[in-house]
């Protein structure tokens, strides 16, 4: 977590947390949702304003984390803002050279990797669980036919439950 952000929960500690305003979709991207696209619909189904200012994504990025509740948030400085979650958590980038980036390019160290009913591809990583992008599947499948992961059978329905995240996290 940023230096700047710990420095504002010390000086406001009691800011209360936000709720239905930030979400993150199963390619990767954060969509901010104010009032207006709320009100509109749920999400996925009304996503909002993509957000793609770089320095913002990276902002986002250094600051994701969840509670103890295995809800995600984004700690925007002394208030947190917890994320919808279009299906997991993180959304991993594979490489050529092997490596397993996060959609915000913190590297992962693949424990296990879950197929579900519908041939999406999940991995269990040192820094959570995961969908592997969808444009990344040829990669994942060298990995696969290399042995490198054996991915298991799950249902995606039970897939926050039996990896302990929360997709709209509630006050």
């Amino acid at each position: 977590m940023d230096d700047i952000v710990q420095a504002a929960l010390k000086k406001w500690p009691n800011v209360p947390h936000c709720y239905g305003w930030l979400a993150l979709d199963a390619r990767g991207d954060w969509y901010m949702r104010d009032d207006r696209i709320q009100r509109a619909g749920p999400f996925p189904r009304v996503k909002g304003s993509r957000i793609e200012h770089d320095k913002l994504l990276a902002f986002i990025g250094r600051n994701y984390a969840s509670d103890e509740r295995g809800a995600w948030f984004f700690q925007n400085g002394p208030q947190r803002v917890y994320v919808e979650l279009e299906c997991t958590p993180w959304v991993w980038r594979l490489q050529p050279d092997g490596r397993v980036l996060s959609h915000t390019g913190r590297e992962a160290s693949v424990d296990t990797a879950w197929l579900d009913e519908t041939g999406h591809l999940y991995l269990d990583t040192d820094l959570g669980f995961g969908l592997v992008h969808t444009q990344d599947m040829a990669l994942a499948a060298e990995a696969v036919e290399a042995r490198r992961w054996t991915p298991q059978d799950c249902i995606a329905a039970k897939l926050p439950a039996t990896h302990q995240y929360q997709r709209r996290p509630q006050p």
